[in-house]
């Protein structure tokens, strides 16, 4: 690719592209690993949770995501996992005086 041909607009869109792609194809590319470990270790007669052990430090993930436990009422793409920081819209609908009760799936 020969990027002097492209102009600031172009390389700062490209710029803003990378970060996203590079963790896209890290993360597919982590699950194909994972992947192969299991089928390796399965043709041995073992899964691979097993030969790690519960003490182990390294998370064994399948890549799933987490199910959706909050909903706006009113915009229903607006949803939350219940994991990590509040949403704004979240805080919001709080501020507004209203429960999380209200939001649940």
């Amino acid at each position: 690719m020969d990027l002097t041909s492209l102009s600031v607009i172009q390389l700062r869109d490209l710029q803003q592209q990378i970060p996203v792609e590079l963790k896209r194809r890290e993360t597919q590319e982590k699950i194909n690993l994972l992947n192969e470990a299991r089928a390796f270790v399965k043709a041995r007669g073992y899964a691979l949770e097993e030969l790690l052990g519960k003490e182990s430090k390294i998370k064994v993930t399948s890549g799933t995501k987490v199910k959706v436990k909050y909903r706006h009422p009113e915009n229903p793409e607006l949803e939350w996992t219940g994991r990590g920081r509040k949403p704004k819209w979240v805080e919001a609908w709080l501020a507004s005086g209203f429960a999380m009760d209200a939001l649940g799936v």
